[in-house]
């Protein structure tokens, strides 16, 4: 049976362990010293190698010959750890054996000498998953242990650990593997198991690993099945990713508002079945590289990229200001979470975040504000918008203020003239009256006009939370699209959505909302509530009342 390359390749000494240097060094010195401590807290992201130095260091503390601080590998003891078949070194997956009787059984066995080692030595791994209880009863035996136990605990989530825990150990913390360290350790594994692999593609896994050697691995392993060559398109092909340049040229029809390119990426994603959401990740780390190379006066400090990449980028963040990749960064992150919960729209939901990356009027968000302003502020310093000349200016004022005045007299004018027609007209006994007076002009006030209208009364509708609430459980992608809304109730047992574009009513319209809406209503009121109750408007009057929108409106349109 074929074994993983992880585990064949699983460090047996210290020194074997690649990018944990500042932990392996103080542990063999320990070792080497025989001053090691009773209980050590291994933290850190999964794949770095917590479990593997716990059992490396099981064995150096009961190796009858170390070396270094490294376990010989020769002696009974290490080769007993190694094939698991030394019952005093035990490891218990906290995942699965939480409870407190699984910590009790623990307490009373450590009270026991070892039978064949020195030490007797307790792996947890996954200790973050241990219950209340538990943690309790191993307090007491983790602060005052026997002298021949030592206590080794792994977790991946230190922040669920009780302090007094935390505080009662030796605690290492597992930094995240460089991509180099990755590259060079998976051309070597290649290279001793017959694999042709290209140096960029060891990149490229090294890179998807995120810093975990043993996904690295894994990964070299899937893509050694095809049994030939493993380069960039392969290593796309096998892991589902889209490659750097796909998703450079993604955010270049971002820039262009190149709609039809946009459809067309996430519809390959689709129709070759990989996953979006992979593809949102490696979105968002471009438009976080992006940031940086805008931001930051060294960005090759903090990116890892070689240098035609670093150069391809750079050109593309020209075409973007620092509060557009914050716009965009925001709707990426906004997006993502909904696409993890609705397997069955991430399409959707992927491809109308990227329309609204393409134009900032279609949000109301303040990063959305500060996009449009900056890039009004640009093309006026760059004299696309042509401010009016003074002079230009107050001669136009003038020449309105003449034709203001002009027009009264010529009303008055046209009113005499008639006035005289009426009065010298020969065709009717009398018509001389000098002094008639012309009679007034009827008008009608607005209060009679509006007299018999019903005046229409809009009260918030108290029970918007809970109907959310519920929306979301139902369809987190449905219920989005009622969150940017205000909602209203009126007299006649109506409700009132009111949104700031007519572009967020039709997108509501078009996923079927209307029906959503009323029957989450009805559950929510315990009363009918029919589509003909439900009222959609464009809240055009505040939008023209907002100063900053009328602004930025006028100059995006000139």
């Amino acid at each position: 049976m074929h074994q993983a390359l992880y585990r064949k390749w699983r460090p047996k000494s210290f020194d074997e362990v690649y990018g944990q240097d500042h932990i392996t060094s103080i542990l063999k010195y320990e070792i080497d010293n025989k001053k090691f401590s009773h209980a050590y807290l291994f933290c850190g992201s999964r794949g770095t190698g917590k479990t593997t130095c716990a059992k490396i260091l099981a064995k150096a503390v009961n190796c009858l010959e170390p070396e270094g601080g490294n376990p010989c590998g020769r002696c009974a003891a290490c080769l007993a750890v190694e094939n698991g078949s030394a019952t005093d070194v035990l490891e218990m997956d906290a995942a699965s054996n939480n409870g407190v009787d699984n910590i009790r059984d623990i307490r009373d066995e450590v009270v026991y000498s070892p039978s064949s080692l020195k030490y007797r030595v307790y792996i947890i791994d996954e200790v973050h998953m241990l219950s209340p209880s538990a943690f309790n009863a191993l307090l007491k035996t983790l602060e005052e242990p026997p002298e021949h136990v030592v206590f080794i605990l792994a977790t991946t989530e230190l922040h669920k650990l009780p302090a007094t825990i935390i505080s009662r150990c030796q605690r290492f913390d597992f930094r995240r593997i460089t991509t180099e360290v990755l590259k060079n350790h998976l051309l070597r594994i290649a290279e001793r198991e017959g694999i042709e692999i290209t140096e960029s593609a060891a990149v490229i896994l090294a890179k998807h690993a995120q810093g975990g050697m043993r996904d690295a691995i894994s990964l070299l392993d899937l893509c050694a099945g095809s049994h030939r060559l493993i380069d960039d398109a392969l290593v796309a092909d096998t892991v589902g990713i889209g490659g750097r340049e796909k998703m450079l040229d993604v955010v270049s029809a971002i820039a262009r508002k190149d709609h039809e390119e946009i459809f067309a990426a996430v519809d390959e994603t689709v129709q070759s079945s990989r996953d979006l959401t992979v593809f949102w990740q490696e979105l968002i780390s471009v438009y976080r590289d992006l940031l940086i190379v805008k931001t930051a006066k060294e960005p090759a400090r903090y990116l890892d990229l070689t240098d035609s990449e670093t150069e391809a980028l750079t050109r593309i963040a020209k075409q973007f200001s620092t509060e557009q990749l914050t716009y965009h960064t925001q709707i990426l992150n906004e997006a993502y979470p909904n696409m993890l919960r609705s397997n069955a729209v991430r399409r959707i939901i992927a491809e109308l975040a990227l329309v609204r990356m393409c134009d900032a009027r279609l949000s109301s968000s303040p990063e959305a504000m500060l996009a449009r302003i900056e890039s009004l502020e640009r093309r006026v310093a760059s004299g696309v918008i042509q401010t009016p000349a003074p002079e230009a200016a107050s001669e136009k004022t003038v020449n309105e203020e003449k034709a203001e005045t002009a027009r009264p007299a010529r009303r008055q004018l046209k009113a005499a003239s008639e006035d005289d027609d009426d009065m010298f007209r020969g065709d009717a006994p009398g018509a001389f009256k000098p002094s008639a007076t012309p009679a007034p002009k009827k008008t009608v006030s607005a209060t009679q006009v509006s007299a018999g209208q019903k005046i229409r009364t809009l009260k918030p509708f108290k029970n918007r939370a809970e109907a959310l609430e519920i929306m979301d459980a139902k369809s987190p992608m449905l219920s989005s699209f009622f969150k940017n809304a205000k909602w209203y109730s009126d007299d006649d047992g109506n409700i009132v959505l009111k949104y700031e574009t007519q572009f967020q009513i039709d997108n509501m319209k078009m996923f079927d909302g209307e029906p959503f809406f009323v029957s989450v209503i009805s559950q929510v009121t315990g009363r009918p509530f029919t589509l003909a109750n439900m009222k959609c408007e464009c809240d055009a009057e505040k939008k023209g009342n907002d100063v900053i929108d009328k602004i930025i409106e006028a100059a995006e349109n000139a």
